[in-house]
């Protein structure tokens, strides 16, 4: 009997360790997936997600809005209204005629915005409506998303024009 092995009992702690062990590494691996996606998510220049422009359509009024987007060294700015139908337009704050400058960029003056280059005169209404001409550029809907509560315009659309806005184009 004294070379006998203790008969060898199982208590199931070392398996129930064994998913605890499992779970917890789930657990952090979910959390750090987490945390890295909300970060890509966000940028550093206070646009929305990519770098895209998201317009909070409730904070937007009958004063025009401005959002600053940086792509590469180009800086570049997006104009927001409420015109009087109730409608939100956006356009570029660059004029379709004087962007080459960088005194292209509207102020706004009552119901009217400016052109800092040539003085034109532009209804806040016919933002995003007219082309051509001395006004600012537009963002029509088939460049901008509406999902109701905001408006997004893409990064990509941003790239795409940044041409619009010279390397020393003054803002407001």
């Amino acid at each position: 009997m004294g070379n006998r092995k203790p008969a060898s009992k199982k208590d199931g702690k070392s398996g129930s360790f064994s998913r605890y062990i499992i779970i917890g590494a789930a657990a952090v691996i979910i959390l750090a997936a987490v945390i890295m996606i909300n970060g890509i998510n966000k940028s550093s220049d206070g646009t929305g997600s990519m770098g895209d422009v998201v317009i909070n359509k409730s904070e937007i009024s009958e004063t025009v809005s401005f959002f600053p987007v940086k792509i590469g060294k180009t800086n570049m700015e997006v104009m927001a209204v409420k015109a009087s139908d109730g409608t939100i337009r956006t356009s570029f704050n660059t004029c379709q005629v004087c962007n080459g400058s960088p005194w292209a960029y509207f102020k706004q003056e009552g119901n009217m915005i400016v052109c800092q280059n040539c003085g034109n005169v532009f209804s806040l209404d016919m933002i995003e409506v007219q082309r051509g001409g001395c006004n600012p550029v537009p963002i029509t809907g088939n460049n901008k998303l509406d999902n109701g509560d905001t408006i997004i315009i893409s990064r990509e659309f941003l790239e795409k024009n940044k041409g619009l806005f010279p390397e020393n184009w003054k803002s407001r």
